[in-house]
C-alpha cells in the first residue's frame, strides 16, 4: 500500500528534473502522457520510482516515497537482505524500490502492464492524509517549502 508520495510540478518546480522544461534523454518519460513510470538512479545507488501524471508535454510526476507491505513480504525481505519485518523495509523511496524489485530497467513502463502497476487496494479517508513540504530538496529554494509531500497519518511505513 502506498503510504507516502511527493508531487513534482515540472517546468515551474525547481525540484523537478524537468524544471525550465529541461528535456533530455533522462527526462523524456516525464514529457510523455501520464500513466508511465519515470525511474532514475539517485546518487548512483537508489532506484527511485515515479508515476508520470499529466498530458503529453507537461512533465508532472509523483515520487512513490514509501509503502506498507501487504503481499509478497518474504520476497521483499529477501531483496532487501532483511530477516525481520520492520518499517525500514519500505519506508523510503530507495528502500521501497529495492523491496519491490523496481530498477531503471523499468523506466518508461506503461503502468497498465503486467510488470509494474498500481492497484486500488484500500480506500483511505482523506482526513488521514497529511500534506507537508517535501524532504531533501533544499536546493529548490522556495519550491522546497511547497506542501507537495503526502503521508498517511500515524502510518509506521512512511519516512520521517
Amino acid at each position: 500500500m502506498i503510504t507516502e508520495t511527493e508531487a513534482y510540478a515540472g517546468a515551474s518546480d525547481r525540484a523537478s528534473h524537468a524544471y525550465g522544461n529541461k528535456y533530455t534523454l533522462r527526462t523524456a518519460p516525464l514529457f510523455a502522457t501520464g500513466g508511465i513510470s519515470y525511474i532514475y538512479l539517485c546518487y548512483g545507488i537508489h532506484h527511485l520510482f515515479n508515476v508520470v501524471t499529466n498530458i503529453e508535454g507537461t512533465p508532472h510526476a509523483v515520487l512513490i516515497r514509501a509503502g506498507e507491505p501487504m503481499e509478497g513480504i518474504e520476497l521483499m525481505m529477501q531483496r532487501r537482505n532483511k530477516n525481520k519485518l520492520s518499517p525500514q523495509l519500505t519506508n523510503g523511496p530507495g528502500s521501497l524500490s529495492a523491496a519491490l524489485g523496481i530498477t531503471t530497467g523499468a523506466n518508461a513502463t506503461n503502468l497498465h502492464s503486467n510488470s509494474i502497476w498500481i492497484a486500488e487496494y484500500l480506500n483511505i479517508n482523506t482526513t488521514n492524509i497529511i500534506a507537508s513540504p517535501r524532504v531533501g530538496i533544499d536546493y529548490a529554494g522556495e519550491d522546497a517549502k511547497l506542501p507537495y509531500r503526502f503521508r498517511i497519518k500515524n502510518n509506521l511505513y512512511t519516512g520521517k
